[in-house]
């Protein structure tokens, strides 16, 4: 569960106020004067403030010392008020550069000796030994959450931006491919129209035109060939030219995930129709990848694909309920990789919409939305929800 910073900051604040009450209560035994209305005023000063520790971290280190040095020269029982800097000066330090926190923790070891000296302790360097070990172990702590914390921040920034890089080549590389089929397509246009302008008129001309159109068209069928073979899955077999893989293969593809150990049910509802072969590959392709995912990340699970029919659309589903010795920590990137942008693309490709990412209820899915064409709906689209 996550919480607001604000939210979290409070929390501690009143833990280390509870803490810091049950230790005044204690003071007499210690041999301390009972705290008064006074003390235990300085006391919620000392701890309240650090509520706002994220937000004005030198100002509450400042402030909460300064109560600290008060309570001490009030002659109250030191240890009851030194939770208070202590956190404060860890806060710095994951916050700020190391010359504030240096600061901040030489103030923490000059008001702890202050209230060594103001108890006339007879154990003077082991006071001095805690004035200087817990502010450098407090330091060091808060220097290596902040390292850390910049160092996630940098990881998740070139995650992002490596992600974008490759969705932008991806699409750099389609387009260059349909640049040349567009060439194609716009030469068999214009041929077209200079044959049946001519037809009737000048039979050369037409059957050259037609001549054209033919090689154009051959032309653009090679680098539509090309153009598929760059984009076809890594590691799917078959002889060139095989017809690409469509909705009547989840069954083959099922049974295959099936031998490799995952339990895969596949459910189909509404009424299936024809769908364009693009969009049945998408469908075929999102599927063939999250059940990959499944194999991987997910061993000893089990998988379900659904296949809905609806009116005015597709929609597909394949989830999991995690791993069978237990939640496997992933993130959507790991658990995809290159195939989760791929999935992303197809599906914007045939202007439908995917969802990716864990359940609530545990495991992982993929949901993909594909609108049918209107003139599969004039065959068909009818299907009730």
């Amino acid at each position: 569960m996550r919480l607001h910073p604000l939210a979290a900051d409070g929390l501690i604040a009143a833990a280390l106020t509870t803490v810091a009450v049950l230790l005044g209560t204690e003071a007499v035994a210690q041999g301390w004067p009972a705290l008064d209305p006074l003390a235990w005023t300085l006391v919620g000063l000392l701890t309240l403030p650090l509520v706002l520790r994220t937000r004005a971290p030198v100002t509450v280190c400042l402030a909460v010392h300064a109560c600290w040095a008060a309570y001490v020269t009030l002659d109250y029982w030191p240890v009851v008020g030194s939770f208070g800097p202590m956190l404060a000066v860890y806060t710095v330090a994951s916050l700020r550069p190391t010359r504030t926190a240096a600061a901040c923790a030489a103030l923490l070891a000059a008001v702890w000796i202050y209230a060594g000296l103001r108890s006339d302790s007879g154990a003077m360097a082991s006071v001095a030994g805690q004035a200087v070990g817990f502010p450098l172990v407090l330091w060091r702590f808060g220097y290596v959450a902040r390292r850390t914390g910049e160092l996630t921040l940098r990881l998740r920034a070139e995650q992002a931006d490596r992600a974008r890089r490759e969705v932008a080549e991806e699409r750099v590389r389609i387009a260059r491919e349909h640049d040349v089929v567009a060439h194609h397509i716009a030469v068999i246009n214009v041929q077209a129209g200079l044959a049946r302008f001519v037809f009737h008129s000048d039979a050369r001309t037409a059957r050259e035109a037609l001549d054209t159109i033919e090689g154009a068209s051959g032309e653009a069928l090679a680098e539509l060939r090309r153009m598929l073979g760059l984009l076809r899955a890594d590691g799917v077999q078959g002889a060139e030219g095989a017809p690409a893989p469509g909705l009547g293969q989840l069954d083959e593809m099922v049974t295959r995930v099936r031998t490799g150990g995952v339990g895969v049910e596949l459910r189909v509802t509404g009424t299936p129709r024809p769908l364009p072969p693009g969009v049945q590959l998408c469908v075929y392709r999102v599927v063939q990848e999250a059940l990959t995912n499944v194999l991987k990340h997910a061993p000893g699970a089990d998988a379900s694909v659904e296949l809905s029919y609806r009116a005015g659309e597709v929609t597909v589903s394949v989830t999991d309920d995690g791993p069978a010795e237990g939640p496997i920590p992933d993130t959507p990137a790991e658990r995809g990789g290159h195939g989760l942008i791929g999935m992303r693309e197809r599906a914007k490709l045939y202007g439908g919409t995917i969802a990716v990412g864990p359940r609530s209820e545990g495991g992982f899915g993929v949901r993909l939305t594909l609108p049918t064409p209107v003139q599969a709906a004039r065959r068909g689209d009818t299907a009730r929800e």
